[in-house]
């Protein structure tokens, strides 16, 4: 504990370090041409509590960001887990719970995966699509044990066509097509990328395709439609991502997403309606293209959903009544109770099924004052485990209209995944009988905007049961999935950032995360629920060196609790490490030429233990946008 404490304050002062020097540069009055963004469209969410904005893309469009998944990793409220480059596997947790805690949004429509959390990232987006990102408590459903996160789409400009080719070290080649198209009523957005590794160890190559399409109308009188679609096609080596025994293993998955969403505002009412579908098909070989040794497991899930409300806007003030269905049906080979007969989906023959209903009623209240808001909800949630009840709500005071001090409450749960209840396998065990996990969370916080400065402070207590996680108490045992009857969590996050659009810094951020547990382990090895990041830190700048050109830093510091067993099954300890990234870019009108590098220190390090992660990884891009 010692040495971990030790490594991590050497972390804390080189990051300080890094964002100090930059700080104190002096400052170099330039001018740039101002950029025209076009208005995030709406994404309404089921929640009365207050949105963390986790990424905004017109603050970082320099940073030494490549993917989704690093743009959240610099989160203090997020502990991203990537088992190989790129973000090929990830799994996105939020203040110290687990993947399978995590909703996933994609403009506030719901596309988890109800098999595993291991697949709800994989979203057929690029990073250039999203315009934010936030973070949400306090939504809705039966999926939000530690929160939601929800990308928001959105073009760069309204009217134009932009090609990107990049390449690097490993093999590395990525090539993204994206444009849009305005008119008064109509706006049409559509990307599609392919990127593709060798890869940076044995059995880490990938190839993965991603295409994505909206359209927004809006009627005289009829509202505003909204549709997206998207396609997502992923195969990757998958070395030893799910067993350190195996190094051989290899994953295709293929996702498809839509969503028809209708809003209206008349005469003081506001009516939604929304309808959505989601299908995921996996294949996954533990011994790389021999199911003679070992048969392959396929799964085939499909979710469908479908929810509406409406409200009214009086002298109590926004009162929302709503309702949601959502179908999740599983087919698979190891996953579910056994068919009579097999289904035949594609070339693909399955013996095993399972599916679930669940539907909402909800009932929102939010009231604003001068200096107040108050905002209460409440939920009955009809599952196949019996009805459960949960609610949330926030009171808001604001002394300025630049200084705002919230804090709110919400009762939360999720519902076990198929792979929770049904998945065994060599070294794994499942268990049929668990039950939904709950929380409890309370959480006070504060936010301070002036001027292109903005700081915000926040602390949470969060008191879970019946979580479930996959344990063993030697390194001997099989996996199995039980619950922890009772797990506590604690945590305080602080972000500061400061932006300009002259001089020599123009955008620089700190920020910091804290998560403890005072659940003991009890002598078991965890998989996931104890593995929770400790201690979070990072640092960002970008900088205009001279005219055209940007140079952009970000060091960060990761701490996690927890151990693990390596290959020789030794049980270790995670110990902390330190990342630094960087890209300086180029760019003159239409065209942007960039180098940028991740891991600049080839770090060695992992976010699963045995799994490394790649040393430096270089690349260089160029961009042409035409308006």
């Amino acid at each position: 504990m010692k040495i971990s404490f030790l490594r991590f304050v050497c972390c804390f002062i080189a990051s300080m370090l890094l964002f100090s020097s930059m700080a104190k540069a002096q400052e170099i009055e330039l001018f740039i041409d101002s950029v025209v963004v076009r208005s995030e469209q709406l994404s309404p969410t089921r929640s009365v509590m207050n949105n963390t904005l986790v990424f905004n893309r017109q603050n970082v469009l320099e940073a030494p960001i490549q993917t989704l998944e690093s743009a959240l990793r610099l989160s203090p409220s997020i502990d991203i887990r990537e088992r190989g480059g790129k973000a090929i596997q990830t799994d996105i947790s939020i203040r110290g719970g687990s993947f399978d805690q995590t909703q996933v949004m994609l403009n506030g429509v719901i596309f988890t995966d109800a098999r595993t959390g291991h697949q709800s990232h994989s979203l057929p987006i690029d990073l250039d699509c999203i315009g934010s990102i936030l973070l949400l408590d306090g939504v809705q459903g039966v999926g939000t044990y530690a929160g939601a996160i929800n990308s928001r789409t959105t073009p760069l400009y309204d009217q134009y066509l932009r090609a990107h080719v990049a390449m690097g070290k490993y093999g590395y080649n990525y090539y993204n097509l994206s444009g849009a198209w305005t008119n008064d009523r109509l706006q049409l957005f559509a990307a599609g990328s392919y990127k593709k590794s060798d890869g940076y160890r044995e059995n880490t190559d990938f190839d993965n395709i991603n295409a994505f399409a909206m359209a927004t109308y809006e009627a005289h009188n009829a509202g505003t439609f909204d549709i997206q679609v998207g396609v997502q096609n992923r195969s990757f080596g998958a070395n030893g991502f799910y067993s350190l025994k195996y190094l051989n293993q290899f994953e295709h998955t293929e996702t498809a997403l839509s969503s028809l969403r209708w809003m209206l505002l008349k005469n003081g009412w506001e009516y939604n309606a929304l309808v959505s579908w989601r299908v995921n098909t996996d294949r996954f070989e533990l011994i790389k293209g021999n199911s003679d040794m070992v048969p392959f497991n396929y799964h085939f899930t499909n979710n469908l959903g479908a929810e509406a409300w409406i409200a009214k806007y009086w002298f109590i003030g926004k009162t929302t009544i709503g309702a949601d269905w959502s179908s999740n049906r599983i087919w698979s080979t190891v996953l579910g109770d056994k068919l009579d007969d097999p289904r035949r989906i594609g070339k693909n023959d399955y013996t095993k099924s399972k599916d679930r209903n669940v539907v909402n009623f909800w009932l929102l209240n939010v009231k604003t004052w001068t200096k107040y808001s108050l905002g209460i909800s409440a939920e009955a949630s009809m599952t196949p485990y019996g009805t459960i009840g949960m609610g949330s709500g926030e009171f808001a005071f604001y002394p300025t209209k630049d200084l705002k001090l919230y804090a709110g409450l919400v009762q939360s749960m999720r519902l076990p995944t198929f792979t929770d209840l049904y998945y065994t396998s060599t070294g794994y065990v499942s268990n049929p009988d668990l039950k939904p996990e709950q929380a409890f969370t309370t959480r006070l916080g504060i936010k301070y905007n002036y001027d292109g400065f903005s700081v915000s402070a926040i602390g949470f207590w969060r008191k879970g049961k019946n979580l479930i996680d996959w344990v063993r108490k030697t390194v001997d045992d099989n996996w199995q999935s039980e619950q922890i009857t009772q797990m506590d969590t604690f945590g305080a996050e602080l972000s500061a950032s400061w932006n300009s659009e002259f001089g020599f810094i123009r955008h620089a951020d700190i920020n910091y995360g804290y998560n403890f547990s005072n659940k003991d382990s009890e002598g078991y090895i965890s998989k996931y629920a104890l593995d929770y990041m400790r201690n979070k830190l990072s640092v960002g700048v970008i900088t205009a060196p001279c005219k055209n050109v940007r140079l952009s830093l970000t060091g960060s510091c990761y701490d996690r609790n927890g151990n693990y067993s390596d290959k020789s099954d030794t049980i270790m300890q995670y110990s902390t490490y330190f990342l630094l990234d960087g890209k300086v870019s180029w760019t003159n009108k239409s065209l942007e030429l960039y180098a940028e590098a991740s891991n600049i220190t080839s770090t060695d390090y992992f976010d699963y233990g045995g799994l490394p992660m790649p040393t430096i990884w270089p690349s260089v891009g160029l961009v042409f946008t035409l308006r």
